[in-house]
């Protein structure tokens, strides 16, 4: 059937699921871009410079939440109605992204992300149900191919409306992410409540229920296995939002960008630029840019592929380009490896799913796919120790200068609320006799914080080869 075809088959509830989604996504990643930054930059420019450990609990943990709660909030949208959970997301996520940014300490603003994952965790698990029960086996393929697609163009959009209005400060930032949810009100009043049964069970039963179907998967070693091993590829891939845009920031030179966009489209410069260099969420949000561009293609030439090899040979290009976006002070290397990055992520993330449904046995296919979240959960998690505690030992340019002067035994006052980093750089340039970017290099070649993409190919290559072996070794049954 032409691809033409399959869009006339989906009803209208499809289309307006996909547009929530998009402006859902747009909201979310709007604030997610720049959120790194925000919490680990200096407080002179708005930031709350807290460390890179408690930026990878706030990120880490606080993510893997969300993608653990639909456990519990999917039982919650089956019992009371899609419909209703969805304004309930959308007044959760409002009033959680105005709240944000009244709250500067490190409990505080955990507290606040943890509400904010809330009404992300509601509204999660409702849109793609609603694709899946508006799609058949015919339409299914292509079907989440768009949804996928609508959820990059909302990543696309999101950075790129917030970063315009970053110099006015981060609180217009959050403003602008809950305004963007409010739009969704509208939407819903379109939004059709697609046809879902309706148990007599107790909403404490359905989620125990729940629970038992998961402990009852979980008793498939060889399913716990592979969850793990998928665990591995998620941590990997939240870097590119936990680590790459603090690492862009603190090491890599994007002059070169900015200056074709000043030679060719200056309006680009004055938007997303600054001092000569671009902003590292820009650079970063050109994975949902070549996502939007190539997803189709992609997905239609991985669906002719078996699960395992589509799944295995994206995590392979996706740890090499993630690795190597972390290897260099080159932006136009960075911007190659994170297309070589999105590459992977188009054909690795969607098999995940159907490999699950693959592998499970016949009778246990929906408790299986139930667990589908869990490695994202276990990713994300180890996701915010790689880019809290491993990065800031390794990597963090804060941390790093900090040695340096403390080796010296230069007399510079530590960074607090009343001397912010960017006022002890500039002091230790002046103490060290280098300008901002000499120092830079210094550090650089003095401490290699580049060493950190060993980190995330090791990562990368255990899944890859662990998976191969996982299905020659420990399955029966080849997808």
């Amino acid at each position: 059937m032409s691809i033409t075809k399959v869009f006339k088959k989906f009803p209208r509830t499809f289309w307006v699921a996909n547009t929530i989604e998009l402006f859902e996504r747009w909201a979310w990643y709007g604030f997610f871009m720049l959120f790194a930054n925000y919490l680990t930059g200096s407080t002179d420019i708005g930031a709350l410079g807290l460390s890179q450990a408690q930026k990878g609990i706030i990120m880490g943990v606080g993510t893997g939440i969300l993608y653990f709660l639909p456990v519990i909030t999917g039982a919650i949208a089956d019992k009371y109605g899609y419909k209703r959970v969805l304004g309930i997301s959308f007044v959760v996520y409002s009033t959680a992204f105005i709240a944000l940014p009244l709250f500067n300490t490190f409990a505080g603003v955990f507290a606040m992300y943890l509400y904010l994952a809330l009404g992300a965790a509601l509204f999660k698990p409702i849109i793609s149900a609603t694709v899946a029960k508006t799609t058949d086996e015919e339409t299914s393929s292509i079907g989440f191919g768009i949804f996928y697609m609508m959820v990059n163009i909302g990543a696309f959009i999101g950075p790129l409306v917030t970063l315009a209005y970053k110099d006015s400060g981060y609180t217009t930032v959050f403003y602008i992410s809950a305004g963007v949810i409010l739009i969704n009100f509208i939407l819903i009043l379109f939004y059709k409540e697609p046809e879902r049964e309706i148990k007599q069970e107790s909403l404490g039963e359905a989620i125990g229920n729940v629970f038992r179907n998961i402990g009852t998967a979980l008793s498939d070693f060889k399913f716990v296995i592979f969850l793990l091993l998928v665990a591995a590829f998620w941590s990997m891939y939240y870097q590119l939002f936990f680590t790459l845009p603090v690492f862009i920031t603190q090491w890599v030179d994007t002059s070169s960008v900015y200056n074709f966009f000043e030679g060719f489209m200056p309006a680009v410069t004055e938007t997303y630029g600054k001092g000569g260099q671009m902003d590292s969420e820009f650079i970063v949000n050109f994975d949902a840019m070549f996502i939007i561009i190539f997803q189709i293609i992609i997905s239609s030439i991985v669906m002719k592929l078996k699960p395992l090899k589509a799944m295995m040979g994206g995590i392979l290009v996706c740890t090499i380009g993630m690795a190597l976006t972390l290897y260099t002070q080159n932006v136009l290397f960075v911007i190659t490896a994170i297309f070589i990055f999105s590459i992977g992520e188009m054909a690795s993330s969607p098999k995940i799913t159907e490999y699950i449904g693959r592998i499970a046995p016949k009778d246990k296919v929906g408790l299986y796919m139930g667990c589908s979240f869990l490695p994202v959960f276990a990713g994300s998690t180890l996701g915010g120790v790689i880019s809290g505690n491993v990065y800031g030992s390794m990597s963090d340019k804060v941390n790093l200068l900090v040695k340096e002067v403390e080796k010296r035994g230069l007399d510079i006052p530590a960074i607090s609320k009343d001397f912010s980093a960017t006022e002890y750089f500039n002091r230790a340039g002046e103490l060290m006799g280098m300008n901002q970017s000499e120092l830079t290099q210094f550090l650089w070649n003095t401490y290699n914080p580049d060493n950190i993409w060993y980190v995330i190919l090791a990562i990368g290559l255990f899944a890859v080869i662990a998976l191969y072996f996982y299905d020659k070794l420990l399955l029966n049954k080849k997808p």
